[in-house]
């Protein structure tokens, strides 16, 4: 039986559940405050990556069996703090569906005056209201309440058991790791985004060609070919955006900062391509 719908996803998400399987054996092996506060530092990056695969999955499922979908939500949650189901209802059926207007978008960046928001002031507002907006776009798609109920419950109930049985490595381990990539998963929407008040989808994103940040978020960089058709595995994106870069403004291709500008880009700002 095919278990995956797409062979590009078995890499990925080997290296994310056997990430998850080395955090929960940290959390019951560990009792160094020093090594924890270090294994959170070093996880900040890799974690807000994963993310965008969270992302993805929620976009096109991983898996063909809806057991195994679910329990790599799980680990998601655990990677990222969105649970599974938020990002269908606060980014599929939500943001992808408003994002060109900012009275409806559940990732505005302009305030309630028109007024663009601040990149601090921005993630704040999408990650700490980010589960309410969810819920109140299930208010009008219900037949995604439910699971999403469930997603949020699962992990939750698993998150107080390890605080009751070891809260300070539970602290470091998983907490504060899902805030902090629920806050930049946050960030990088507004990277994507803000300022762009325009009705034109392919005037709507900025997109970035670096191939290291391409490989590590799942060729999120493509973004306007992402908006344009976004039910698109991530592995097709490259190709999708070649098609229509033509219509994609040179001004909207742009290069990512810190840790990404560590890496040489070998990709020109606005060059189409075929392939990640």
């Amino acid at each position: 039986m095919q278990l995956f719908r797409y062979k590009e996803d078995r890499l990925p998400v080997a290296i994310f559940v056997a990430y998850f399987a080395l955090d929960v054996t940290l959390f019951f092996t560990v009792n160094s405050l020093w090594f924890l506060i270090l294994w959170y530092a070093i996880g900040i990056v890799p974690k807000a990556c994963i993310a965008a695969w969270n992302h993805h999955h929620q976009h096109v499922m991983t898996f063909k069996p809806a057991i195994l979908n679910r329990m790599l939500e799980i680990v998601y949650t655990f990677h990222t703090g969105i649970a599974g189901f938020t990002w269908v209802l606060h980014h599929v059926v939500g943001h992808h569906l408003h994002y060109l207007d900012q009275t409806k978008d559940e990732s505005r960046w302009k305030r309630l005056d028109g007024s663009k928001m601040g990149m601090i002031e921005y993630s704040l507002s999408v990650a700490v209201t980010s589960y309410w907006r969810a819920f109140l776009a299930g208010r009008r798609y219900k037949k995604y309440l439910l699971g999403f109920f469930m997603m949020v419950l699962i992990p939750l109930t698993m998150l107080v058991a390890a605080f009751w049985y070891n809260w300070l490595n539970a602290l470091f381990i998983f907490l504060l790791p899902m805030l902090t990539a629920l806050y930049f998963t946050a960030q990088a929407t507004y990277q994507h985004h803000s300022g762009l008040d325009t009705d034109n989808e392919y005037e709507a994103s900025y997109n970035i060609l670096h191939p290291v940040y391409n490989i590590c978020t799942g060729n999120l960089g493509y973004h306007t070919a992402h908006h344009v058709k976004m039910g698109i595995h991530w592995s097709r994106l490259p190709e999708f955006h070649a098609s229509i870069a033509d219509k994609i403004p040179p001004k909207l291709y742009i290069t990512p900062g810190f840790p990404w500008n560590l890496f040489p880009n070998t990709q020109p700002e606005g060059a189409s391509v075929s392939g990640a």
